[in-house]
């Protein structure tokens, strides 16, 4: 059967509705009324000529969808280098909404896979031009349907793109996608366990007053103290506990089911107070999975991150305490705690020595972080005064 023919076939199996045809003619295998039976670009063109009526016919889509998604994938994929009026980016987007609108089977990975196919040109005169913002939007909306399946590595590929795209955006006139935007990156960070980065955007996302209702900004808020409760110990950690702490709606937080304990939590930490495991239980509750896991140590995030920030508020307590009355505080093995103090001495993250033969853990003061950023100062302007020198020195 020549092209014409398979062409009629097609029109009529679309104003039909018959997919057992339209899947006949586009089957791999023998048999003359085949797209097999044409040459290559014979069958290119059959793809888009079914496309562009698929599009076209008011009611072919999208029940075909859920009858012959294969054989509409299957064309989609052997196309020639232009397809009129770009009906083959139409079709992907009239399938990404019906794959994350399905009533029974929500399909966010399939949905965001075939968006992640359209084609984008910057070329003004190409069919495919596609500004600027929508190409983030469609970057970020791969990112959310990844976030969704939990398919992290994917979302932070398709929110790496969007985040090529950012400068080139109208920012006045884009603000809900750029809002997006940051709350897919946010999510992003968090899902990849960069709790402190993640704390940051939260916490910024939580003060955008114009764009957001308020009851959502607290949500924001919410996830800003989670992650930051979970972020490693440290002076970064301490700055950004301080910049919640100083936020005005930190308390109403307690009316938010699921984090009713969060502010408390919060304050205890900002304020090196000891933490109680009683007291976490309800914040444990409402962690999600990839912030529940195990870690290389056993323990798992949220209880590496009590037992350090324990550690510093203990710190502040003693100059010096033997190992065993630190385990029996931090609620661990003593081989535990000196562990867990080793490698916190190590990381800068606490300052002070063991004497193993003592079994002591001595602690010593910590600097004002003035005094530390004056000697990092005065240290840079040797080394400049030096390499200065040098090269006088060497001009000579």
């Amino acid at each position: 059967m020549d092209l014409q023919a398979l062409i009629l076939s097609i029109n009529t199996g679309i104003q039909n509705k018959d997919y057992d045809s339209i899947r006949s003619i586009f089957s791999s295998f023998g048999g003359q009324q085949r797209r097999g039976s044409v040459g290559q670009g014979e069958q290119r063109s059959l793809s888009a000529h079914f496309i562009q009526a698929a599009v076209a016919s008011p009611t072919f889509l999208p029940d075909a969808f859920d009858h012959i998604e294969d054989v509409i994938i299957k064309a989609l994929g052997h196309l020639p280098v232009t397809v009129e009026n770009a009906a083959d980016n139409q079709l992907r987007q009239k399938l990404f909404e019906h794959k994350i609108n399905h009533p029974t089977n929500t399909d966010y990975a399939g949905a965001a896979r075939i968006i992640a196919e359209l084609r984008m040109d910057d070329d003004n005169n190409s069919v495919y031009y596609i500004s600027p913002a929508d190409k983030m939007n469609v970057f970020v909306k791969i990112a959310e349907c990844f976030l969704n399946e939990d398919e992290t590595e994917q979302a932070d590929a398709a929110v790496t793109k969007a985040g090529s795209v950012v400068q080139r955006v109208d920012a006045s006139n884009n603000k809900a996608l750029l809002l997006r935007y940051k709350s897919t990156y946010a999510r992003v960070l968090d899902a990849n366990r960069k709790f402190m980065q993640a704390a940051q955007r939260y916490h910024e996302l939580s003060e955008a007053f114009d764009l957001v209702d308020a009851e959502s900004l607290l949500q924001m808020l919410g996830r800003a103290v989670t992650c930051a409760i979970l972020a490693p110990s440290g002076p970064q950690r301490q700055r950004i506990l301080a910049h919640i702490y100083k936020d005005a709606r930190l308390d109403q937080l307690d009316s938010i089911q699921g984090m009713e304990s969060h502010s408390q939590i919060m304050k205890k930490m900002y304020m090196h107070q000891i933490l109680q495991p009683q007291e976490l239980v309800k914040f444990e509750s409402s962690l999600a999975d990839h912030q529940k896991a195990v870690m290389g140590d056993g323990l798992t995030i949220m209880e590496r991150g009590v037992i350090e920030h324990n550690m510093v508020a203990v710190a502040n307590l003693y100059q010096s305490i033997y190992i065993t009355e630190l385990a029996r505080i931090l609620g661990v093995p003593p081989e535990k705690a000196e562990m867990t103090a080793a490698s916190m001495i190590m990381d800068g993250s606490l300052r002070g020595s063991i004497n193993q033969v003592e079994g002591l853990l001595n602690f010593e003061e910590e600097e004002e972080e003035e005094v530390i950023l004056d000697r990092s100062i005065s240290s840079f302007c040797i080394e400049l005064n030096n390499v200065t020198d040098a090269i006088k020195a060497s001009a000579m």
